[in-house]
């Protein structure tokens, strides 16, 4: 049932930011973010573990969201702090997938093809939803150099968290 809920949790930071992003209110995914970190450590997850993994997903989603952005591939709405860093909304979802890690998406340890798949097609999936159905996203080249890009790039992160994932013990970014 944890899991669950940390699915649904992660699903609603993701829907928050990415509305919020679309109507102005780049505040929205950060707020969203908050209240599902209270409920999640609320619950006695593995703190420790998570806010671990949570400083490594932060690190890695801003180089990898800044390098969209600052080369022009993507540009996105509400650009919190400067357009071409990754915006303070895209943070939070980065936040709210290292909390799915350990928990709903914890079923994908030491299967390195479905991480991989699952990050190529996932990545690319959601960007294109954030594009077409809110306007959050705006791709600044071709479909399929974008959706391309962002396959290969998902399709290293996902497995490199969940590898950082299964060695609690490595430190996180300071």
């Amino acid at each position: 049932m944890r899991n669950l809920f940390n699915f649904i949790g992660f699903q609603l930071v993701w829907v928050s930011s990415v509305w919020g992003a679309a109507s102005g209110m780049w505040w929205l995914g950060p707020l969203a973010v908050l209240l599902f970190m209270a409920a999640h450590f609320g619950f006695g997850q593995a703190a420790k573990s998570d806010l671990r993994l949570i400083g490594w997903a932060v690190l890695i989603g801003a180089l990898v969201d800044s390098v969209f952005a600052f080369s022009g591939m993507l540009r996105y709405a509400s650009p919190v702090p400067l357009t071409w860093l990754a915006p303070v909304w895209i943070l939070s979802m980065w936040v709210s997938f290292a909390l799915t890690l350990n928990h709903s998406l914890g079923w994908m340890r030491g299967r390195l093809g479905i991480q991989v798949a699952f990050g190529a097609v996932g990545g690319p999936l959601a960007y294109w939803i954030a594009e077409r159905a809110w306007g959050a996203v705006t791709f600044g080249t071709s479909l399929p150099i974008v959706i391309l890009s962002l396959a290969i790039a998902w399709g290293i992160v996902t497995p490199l968290l969940l590898y950082l994932a299964n060695h609690k013990d490595s430190e996180a970014p300071h």
